[in-house]
C-alpha cells in the first residue's frame, strides 16, 4: 500500500541571479557603438548624474569617471568579477576606447570579462539585415558570404552596386571571376533589382524575372537614351517593332520599379559603421597593427560628482538620500560596465586578427579555420561573450568592413592530425584543380582526392563530390561533355 507524505528537507545548491545591473551590462556588450551612444543618450535623460563628455579623446583625462568612493567601486568590481566561476580578474578602470597592438611587442592583455544570457532588441528589419538573410541562405561557403557582405554594404540608397569588379576583386584578393560569381547570386535576391551596376540593368533583371526579357525589349534597354529623349520612331527602327508593339514595351518598362531599394528608404541602407579599427604599423613602430576602437562613434560619458555631493547634503528626507545614492551607484555602475564592454570587444577583436594575420596580410584564399571556441579559449573568457561580441559589429580594416562573425568558418584536418584547412580554401582549391584541368583528362572526384592528400589535405570523396556541388559544378562526366563542344 503506498501514500502520498509531506516531508520538509534543507539542501544547499548554486543558483545564477541575473540582476538588472548585470543585465544592463550584458545588454550593452551586445550593442554596436551607434546604438550605445543612442542607450546612453536615454541614460543621461533619465540620471541626473550623468553628462555627456564633449571632449575629444586625446584631451580627456584617463578615467571616464570618477567613482564615488573606494569601497564602492571595490563593490561594483567584486559583482563583476564573481558573477561567475570564470571569470577573469578585476582590471583598471580607465576607459580611453581602448588600443591594442598585435604582432608588435605581442598581444595586449584585457582583465575583465562577462557572463550570461542573450538579451536580444528587437528593431525594425533594414535592407542590409534583409539581404544578409537570403545571403546565408545562398551561400554555405565562409568566404563568399565575407565577400557578399561586403558587396551589400556598397549599395547605394537605391539598391545600385556601383564600381568596377576589377578595383572590389583586387580589394580583396579573390578572384575577379568568384566575385562574379557571388554577383550573380545577389542579383537574384529580393527586392529584384538589387546589386545592378545601372538603370538598364536593373530593370533587364525584373523583366527577366517575368519572363518578358525578349530581344527587343533588350534593346529597348540598351537605348534608354532614346526613349528620355523620346525619339520613339528611332527607338521602332532600332527594336524592329512597330508604334503599338512599342507602346506595349514602354508601358511594361514604366511598370517596373527603377528604386528597388525603395520600399526600405525608412531605414535607408548605409555603409556599415565600423565599430573597431585597425591599420598597419610602420617598421620603425615595430611592424604588426594597431586595433582600437572607433572613437568618432564611441560615447563618452562622466559621472557629476560635484553635483552628486551638492544634492546629497542637501536633501533633507530618507527618500531624497535614497534617490540620489541610488542614481550614483547606477551611473559608476554604467561607466563600469562601458569600461567592461570597450576591453572586451578589443580584446576579442585582437585575437581574431592575431588569428586571421594571413587574410589580412595575402587575402581571402588565406582565410583560417576559425570557430568561437578558438577565440574563447585562448582568451579565456566563455564562448557566449564571444559570440554576442562578434554579432552585429563591424571592423573597418585594409581589406574592407567585416563584421566580426564572418572570420569564423568550418575546419578539415589534415592527414596525421596535421594542419587543419577551411573548408572554404579547400573548395577554392578544388575549384582551382578543376579549371586547370586537361579536356582530354578530366579529374575525377577520386583524383581530386589524390591531390589534396598528396598537399596534406586528408579529405573524403563523398566530401569532395558535396563540395563540387555546393559550387554548382558538374560531375566529371558532365566536365567532359560539355568541355568537349567547346
Amino acid at each position: 500500500m503506498s501514500g502520498i507524505f509531506q516531508r520538509q528537507d534543507i539542501r544547499q545548491s548554486q543558483s545564477l541571479v541575473m540582476t538588472p545591473q548585470l543585465q544592463q551590462a550584458i545588454k550593452l556588450l551586445q550593442l554596436s557603438n551607434i546604438e550605445l551612444a543612442e542607450f546612453i543618450e536615454e541614460e543621461i535623460a533619465q540620471n541626473p548624474l550623468l553628462e555627456k563628455d564633449e571632449r575629444s579623446p586625446d584631451d580627456a583625462p584617463d578615467d571616464t569617471a570618477e567613482a564615488s568612493s573606494s569601497d564602492e567601486k571595490d563593490s561594483m568590481d567584486d559583482a563583476f568579477d564573481s558573477a561567475y566561476e570564470d571569470e577573469a580578474p578585476a582590471g583598471s578602470q580607465d576607459f580611453d576606447a581602448g588600443v591594442a597592438t598585435i604582432g608588435a611587442g605581442g598581444n595586449s592583455k584585457f582583465e575583465d570579462d562577462d557572463e550570461g544570457f542573450e538579451s536580444r532588441l528587437e528593431t525594425e528589419k533594414t535592407l542590409r539585415e534583409h539581404l544578409q538573410e537570403q545571403l546565408f541562405v545562398s551561400c554555405e561557403d565562409g568566404r563568399d558570404r565575407m565577400i557578399g557582405g561586403l558587396l551589400i554594404d556598397m549599395l547605394d540608397e537605391g539598391g545600385y552596386l556601383r564600381g568596377g569588379h576589377e578595383e572590389l576583386a583586387e580589394q580583396l584578393g579573390c578572384s575577379l571571376e568568384r566575385l562574379e560569381r557571388i554577383l550573380d547570386i545577389l542579383k537574384g535576391f529580393d527586392p529584384t533589382g538589387v546589386f545592378a551596376a545601372d538603370l538598364a540593368e536593373c530593370l533587364a533583371l525584373q523583366l527577366d524575372e517575368r519572363g518578358a526579357l525578349d530581344e527587343p525589349m533588350q534593346l529597348l534597354l540598351d537605348n534608354l537614351s532614346l526613349l528620355g529623349q523620346h525619339d520613339l520612331k528611332k527607338l521602332e527602327t532600332v527594336c524592329g517593332v512597330n508604334s503599338a508593339y512599342l507602346a506595349d514595351m514602354v508601358e511594361e518598362i514604366r511598370s517596373l520599379n527603377p528604386r528597388p531599394a525603395a520600399e526600405f528608404d525608412h531605414l535607408v541602407v548605409q555603409t556599415a559603421i565600423p565599430d573597431v579599427l585597425m591599420k598597419r604599423l610602420p617598421k620603425n613602430l615595430g611592424g604588426g597593427w594597431k586595433v582600437e576602437l572607433n572613437t568618432d562613434t564611441l560615447p563618452r560619458v562622466l559621472v557629476n560628482n560635484e553635483y552628486y555631493t551638492t544634492v546629497l547634503n542637501a536633501a533633507k528626507g530618507k527618500e531624497d538620500r535614497e534617490y540620489i545614492t541610488t542614481q550614483m551607484q547606477n551611473a559608476s555602475w554604467l561607466v563600469r560596465a562601458m569600461d567592461q564592454r570597450a576591453q572586451t570587444i578589443l580584446k576579442v577583436a585582437s585575437e581574431i586578427i592575431e588569428q586571421q594575420e594571413a587574410f589580412f596580410t595575402f587575402g581571402i584564399e588565406f582565410l583560417r579555420p576559425l570557430k568561437l571556441a578558438d577565440i574563447a579559449e585562448e582568451i579565456g573568457m566563455h564562448e557566449s561573450t564571444v559570440s554576442r561580441v562578434t554579432t552585429g559589429k563591424y571592423i573597418g580594416t585594409p581589406r574592407g568592413i567585416f563584421e566580426l562573425k564572418y572570420f569564423f568558418s568550418t575546419a578539415l584536418g589534415g592527414e596525421d592530425g596535421g594542419m587543419a584547412h577551411s573548408a572554404e580554401a579547400v573548395k577554392a582549391r578544388i575549384k582551382n584543380l578543376i579549371d586547370a584541368e586537361d579536356p582530354k583528362k578530366i579529374l575525377s572526384d577520386d583524383k581530386i582526392v589524390d591531390h589534396l592528400q598528396k598537399e596534406g589535405i586528408d579529405i573524403a570523396r563523398r566530401t569532395v563530390a558535396k563540395y563540387r556541388e555546393s559550387m554548382n559544378i558538374g560531375s566529371s562526366t558532365q566536365r567532359r561533355r560539355q568541355k568537349a563542344h567547346k
